[in-house]
């Protein structure tokens, strides 16, 4: 299992193929993710890399953090995660991680934070097809309806599906086709839509109910730290 990647949004645009079709597609930006620390079996209880990406006002920076990046030896970092990895897919403290992580035509699962869309109802947040248009009712077309049943049980249920906070969620969108990638510039290029707004923080990783391609760089593609090079 290898490690996911960070990056961020930035919004969606179209390409043409050489046949002239067009396909839309979601541009992500990897912006300086390198590779912050580890996660040991014999102290943490699991295998994970923390990756870390964009570089952050160092006068926000709690003093945890900058113990944290200086014990490892790497430069303050604006978003942080972790992706769990097999014990031969970790890559070295330091390192780079660059877009062509993934490759063409790979199919991976995207995680982000869908966009807030305030306090809706029902219809809009649940999909209810509302009251009839006509046969008497006059100005409650777009309510719920009935929430409850008698006396018994006297009470409405929890969980039950009503107008409320609609988005601002952890949603996952599986199986999107990689398009594209541009090392250079640090993009890669998704097929369709992905969660999030634009600018918003995503996750990357290989589809899970998906086979790897053979032409994916194992265990990823990266830069090796300047210590290690020289």
């Amino acid at each position: 299992m290898r490690s996911g990647l960070i990056a961020r949004k930035l919004g969606m645009t179209r390409i043409y193929t050489a046949e002239g079709a067009q396909v839309p597609v979601t541009v992500l930006k990897v912006d300086n993710v390198h590779v912050v620390s580890h996660k040991t079996v014999e102290k943490d209880g699991y295998l994970a890399v923390q990756l870390g990406s964009a570089t952050p006002k160092i006068k926000r920076l709690t003093k945890a953090d900058r113990g944290h990046f200086a014990k490892n030896g790497v430069e303050p970092k604006r978003k942080l995660q972790e992706f769990r990895v097999s014990a031969d897919m970790t890559m070295p403290v330091g390192s780079e991680v660059t877009a062509d992580h993934f490759v063409a035509g790979q199919f991976v699962d995207v995680t982000g934070t869908s966009k807030g869309k305030g306090f809706q109802g029902g219809m809009k947040r649940w999909n209810f097809s509302g009251l009839r248009a006509t046969h008497g009712v006059s100005v409650s077309h777009r309510s719920i309806g009935s929430t409850g049943n008698r006396q018994d049980p006297g009470k409405v249920f929890k969980n039950k599906k009503m107008p409320g906070h609609l988005g601002v969620e952890t949603v996952t969108t599986q199986n999107v086709v990689v398009v594209k990638t541009d090392v250079e510039r640090g993009l890669i290029l998704l097929k369709g839509s992905v969660p999030g707004a634009p600018g918003g923080w995503v996750s990357v990783r290989d589809a899970v109910k998906r086979k790897l391609p053979d032409g994916a760089p194992k265990p990823g593609a990266f830069k090796a730290p300047a210590a290690a090079q020289a």
